[in-house]
């Protein structure tokens, strides 16, 4: 493989520690900023709507432009988002900060799949892609519980400082490792873009993940004031309870990919979503305990994002029966439902939090993910019903 591939991985490493590092630091950054913990938590919700707009729009405009222009600007608005907020005075500053960060985010792992498979041979794709999305679950076990317990110890500017020195470090590395005569095919036109969202069975598995999502992220936006304030846990102990919740992510990301490829996508995803519904239901009763709150968490990692894989395989079968000319359109939609659910579902947490209780996000959260699971269940039916028709015929 070639070292050029290094440049990504970082990259998706420092993305992947600055997106969900804030789970972490909600409570930190509430009290130093004077704000509410649904204020703070809008921070989640304002990055994730900023991948969601980033990822079709800005890859769209600048489908024409040289892959590795594209992936060095993304890089350096990055950088320059975690410098603003690094810098930042106020509230107002560091939400500009997260959107230009999210917008940078949504563009990056839209194009970097085409830039990963562009260094390898037709052969070699496919672990090419899987190396670039190691440095985001690896993120996810080390840089997200590493930088929760920087901005602890040393203030939570600095987390978003050692975020922007990686971004920094990846970015010089693309400049001399990428080459640039990169495959490029030819961008989508804007009526094969437009296509995707007139098809009625790819806004469902659209409508599937993003409440999926929103279900999980509708508490997980509010984890580290639940385990300081209902759990009893120091506020030292959050990084080592993130670095338990990474790893178990890790796991559940693998089982779930080949649990789709061993049942299919559908069955896959009603067994995974009907486990994340009660996993959230008993964490609202097991909160209260040290011991079983960390033992309910280990297994929500598990599943959360178990059904990451079997969500992108179904939507690419669907693509290619529904939109064949627009398939990586359509990919790259899912990834801005995923996001647009962690908005809807970090905004929701922070409405009940003011109106109801901080558990109270679990029980709901439980309830929007059996939607989703109606919603699978629902569009396994249609599947059905159009091999029967099939055969029929």
């Amino acid at each position: 493989m070639p070292i050029a591939l290094l440049a990504l991985t970082l990259s998706a490493f420092a993305i992947g520690t600055t997106e969900f590092v804030i789970v972490g630091l909600v409570p930190t950054i509430a009290q130093d900023l004077s704000v509410s913990l649904p204020s703070a938590g809008l921070l989640v919700s304002l990055y994730a709507l900023g991948v969601a707009i980033g990822a079709p729009v800005l890859t769209a405009l600048t489908g024409r432009w040289p892959r590795k222009h594209v992936l060095l600007s993304v890089m350096t608005l990055f950088v320059i988002g975690n410098v603003l907020a690094w810098m930042a005075p106020s509230y107002g500053s560091l939400i500009t900060a997260r959107i230009l960060t999210g917008l940078a985010h949504g563009v990056f792992f839209s194009i970097g799949s085409t830039i990963a498979t562009g260094l390898v041979s037709k052969d070699k794709e496919a672990s090419a892609i899987a190396i670039m999305f190691t440095g985001l679950t690896v993120a996810l076990v080390t840089g997200v519980p590493l930088g929760t317990w920087i901005g602890q110890n040393f203030g939570w500017r600095a987390t978003f400082m050692v975020v922007a020195v990686l971004g920094f470090i990846a970015l010089i590395g693309s400049a001399l490792l990428i080459p640039k005569n990169l495959k490029q095919s030819a961008p989508a036109r804007i009526s094969q873009q437009l296509s995707v969202l007139t098809q009625p069975r790819l806004l469902l598995v659209y409508a599937m993940t993003a409440v999926g999502y929103g279900g999980t992220f509708t508490a997980f936006t509010y984890l580290a004031p639940i385990l300081q304030q209902v759990s009893g846990f120091d506020a030292s102990a959050v990084g080592l309870i993130m670095l338990v919740y990474g790893v178990s992510v890790a796991f559940g990301n693998i089982w779930g990919g080949r649990l789709a490829d061993r049942l299919g996508p559908i069955k896959a995803l009603s067994y995974i979503f009907a486990a994340l519904a009660a996993v959230l239901l008993v964490f609202t009763f097991t909160a209260s305990n040290s011991v079983a709150a960390v033992l309910t968490i280990l297994v929500w990692g598990a599943f959360a994002f178990g059904n990451v894989p079997g969500l992108q395989v179904y939507v690419v079968q669907l693509a290619e029966k529904y939109a064949p000319n627009a398939v990586d359109v359509a990919s790259g939609l899912n990834i801005a439902a995923f996001n647009v659910g962690i908005a809807l579902g970090s905004i929701l947490g922070g409405v009940i939090i003011e109106r109801m209780s901080l558990m109270d996000t679990a029980w709901v959260g439980a309830i929007i993910v059996v939607i989703a699971l109606i919603l699978t269940r629902f569009s396994g039916s249609l599947d059905q019903r159009q091999t029967s028709a099939q055969a029929a015929l």
